[in-house]
């Protein structure tokens, strides 16, 4: 048996933070890190395509959060902190590519007549037409509900859809509008106007100071930062140990510690601690919290999750069509297999620099990426490797207008499970999560499942679980 004063399961970004965080108040020494995957950084992963490596879960942080960034500077990574070209992305709507707005928070536009050609006319009229309204009783409701209440059917399918797909593989009209876009819910109980409240979060630019930056990444790729957290845990005196899946989770029968039992049946290796952090998505949190806390148990096994893929694809540089922009998104009304693109190359300039002389015979690569699958339409997944590159290149040959060459090479990253999805009445749920295993000593919940999808978000909140942590008695 195994010894540790504190045991995070789960070495994604939140269990790697918390981790972080824990060594700022308690010996490194006692803390262990237990992954059961054979690599730390959950989503935060590379692939290699025709010999260049890119990231092939997430790849950006918003920048106008702190969390991210800091850990970033924290871990010794200042220097390649970069961001993303601000060509633009597009939209793929009614068979046709169309700029995506400016100042839309969350598709809520600042000025209604940036959505015209991306709506019709009649579309943006009823836009225009917002009143301020009885202030909304409901607990909670549908981020898209909320939207076409005000706005129009047209914004939700046209333009939330879209942008709720690339960040949460979830549809509009079933997301918490409470937990996912808080300042438009407070504008819905209020009656406030939405399009006033966008006006005021998003003023016209400043065209003599230079803006900052929206999003940030690391040269080299996003998934470095895992990889350089870990080590500087490593360093400090964290151990870290992957492939060890964790089966079981049992209280002292004094009540004053845990044990968690990893490793195949017939040979079993217990690992004994004071606190506990599960750092896990929904469904294996849900199986460890069963017999200790069987209401939190019952709350977080149903958060429901969805699947996607990403497919990254090289090109031939000079058989590609042109590319214009960083990328696009497409709304689920327009029934394709691909639900957006990302054109790397473009985006990250140290992506076009890896694709230099990158090919078979010494020319140049261009990379990009295509995203797959919503939540609870798995069935579009359930293809093979080669019949997801086939889907994406039909597409992307629709959108780009004309005929995709041959990829050099092709990588599929499936994510099963990937995005917790934040259904209606998702802040209650996890209130009465927290209330359930507040009780019980020693232990904590953290993860994308409960305060936020985004990496910031998931730093901050796993960080606040290891104070708690060890703050409690």
């Amino acid at each position: 048996m195994s010894g540790a004063s504190h045991l995070i399961v789960g070495a994604g970004i939140s269990g790697l933070a918390a981790a972080w965080e824990l060594t700022r108040h308690v010996p490194p020494s006692s803390i262990t890190v237990l992954e059961g995957t054979d690599r730390v950084g959950g989503k935060l992963r590379a692939g290699t395509v025709a010999g260049v490596t890119l990231d092939v879960g997430a790849e950006s942080v918003l920048a106008r959060r702190p969390e991210a960034v800091d850990l970033m500077h924290e871990v010794g990574l200042t220097e390649h902190v970069v961001h993303p070209a601000t060509r633009g992305s597009a939209i793929w709507s009614r068979g046709a590519l169309h700029p995506m707005p400016p100042r839309t928070l969350m598709g809520v536009p600042a000025d209604p007549d940036a959505l015209l050609g991306l709506l019709t006319g009649p579309e943006v009229d009823r836009v225009r037409r917002e009143e301020p309204a009885a202030p909304g009783t409901e607990p909670d409701l549908s981020i898209g509900s909320l939207v076409a209440q005000r706005l129009g059917e047209a914004v939700t399918d046209r333009l939330l859809e879209p942008l709720l797909g690339g960040v949460y593989a979830g549809h509009a009209r079933s997301i918490s509008a409470a937990a996912t876009m808080p300042v438009l819910w407070e504008a819905y109980r209020s009656g406030e106007r939405l399009l006033d409240v966008a006006a005021r979060a998003l003023p016209a630019p400043d065209t003599t100071a230079t803006p900052a930056p929206v999003f940030a990444g690391l040269r080299g790729g996003l998934h470095r930062l895992p990889a350089a957290l870990a080590a500087a845990l490593s360093e400090r005196g964290v151990t870290i140990r992957t492939g060890c899946t964790v089966r079981e989770l049992h209280r002292d029968p004094d009540g004053a510690g845990w044990e968690l039992v990893t490793g195949p049946v017939p040979a079993p290796t217990a690992y004994r601690a004071n606190r506990v952090l599960l750092a896990l998505p929904p469904a294996p949190t849900a199986r460890l919290l069963r017999d200790h806390c069987p209401g939190a148990a019952h709350l977080v096994g149903g958060i429901e999750t969805a699947s996607m893929a990403v497919v990254a694809l090289a090109f031939r540089a000079a058989e590609l069509p042109p590319l214009t922009g960083t990328g696009l998104l497409v709304p689920p009304v327009e029934r394709r297999a691909v639900k957006a693109a990302t054109f790397s190359a473009n985006k990250w300039a140290w992506v076009a620099e890896a694709g230099v002389g990158a090919g078979p015979a010494g020319e140049d690569l261009v990379v990009l990426r295509t995203s797959l699958g919503r939540h609870r339409e798995e069935r579009a997944l359930q293809r093979s490797d080669a019949d997801l590159v086939t889907a994406s290149l039909a597409d992307l040959a629709d959108f780009l207008g004309g005929p995709v060459p041959a990829p050099v090479d092709a990588l599929v990253q499936r994510w099963g499970g990937g995005l917790p999805q934040y259904a209606v009445g998702h802040l209650d749920r996890v209130a009465a999560v927290r209330a359930e295993t507040a009780p019980v000593r020693g232990l904590e919940v953290t993860g994308a499942a409960y305060d936020g999808v985004g990496i910031p978000a998931c730093i901050r909140a796993a960080r606040a679980a290891a104070r708690r942590l060890v703050d409690r008695p």
